[in-house]
């Protein structure tokens, strides 16, 4: 039961790409188990993602915060200062899942890497990319990505 009201909380819906806004507040997700969309802050400074979702006591179901790098890169995150377990979706530069890290623990300072290139984390709340199904080859919609290279490109950066 828990399942079914993480996924309704999530605004798991069928939709087709045509019907989607691709805007900077929202991610969309797709892959073998459906489609999702979260509302997002986006972490695109230096700052912003070094500060990240700490001294946060909750997070909406159906938000999360898109961590963007100018250059694909390997990065390290830890949760220090972070009061919520986090599930942290590490993408390539195409909007493909390549990792993903399942409910990090508040407060731990142990590193958790990308493993490889990447050009943005998803971060959303613990637990809910195993209660979706979210995993490597789920790929995103934003225009965070190229469109050239996207694997679900934005045809513009407001709208498809």
């Amino acid at each position: 039961m828990k399942r079914l009201v993480l996924l309704a909380l999530a605004v798991f819906w069928p939709m087709t790409a045509a019907a989607q806004s691709c805007r900077e507040d929202s991610v969309y997700l797709r892959g073998d188990w459906g489609q999702a969309r979260f509302s997002v802050e986006l972490a695109d400074s230096g700052d912003e993602r070094a500060r990240g979702l700490m001294f946060r006591e909750s997070l909406p179901r159906s938000s999360g915060m898109l961590f963007i790098y100018p250059t694909p890169r390997t990065v390290s995150f830890w949760m220090q200062n972070t009061l919520i377990p986090l599930d942290m979706i590490f993408v390539d530069t195409s909007g493909t899942v390549r990792k993903v890290h399942r409910s990090a623990i508040p407060g731990d300072t142990t590193g958790i890497s990308s493993d490889s290139q990447i050009a943005a984390v998803l971060e959303i709340n613990g637990g809910l990319s195993e209660a979706m199904g979210i995993s490597p080859g789920t790929v995103l919609h934003h225009p965070a990505f190229d469109p050239d290279q996207a694997a679900w490109p934005c045809k513009d950066k407001t709208s498809d």
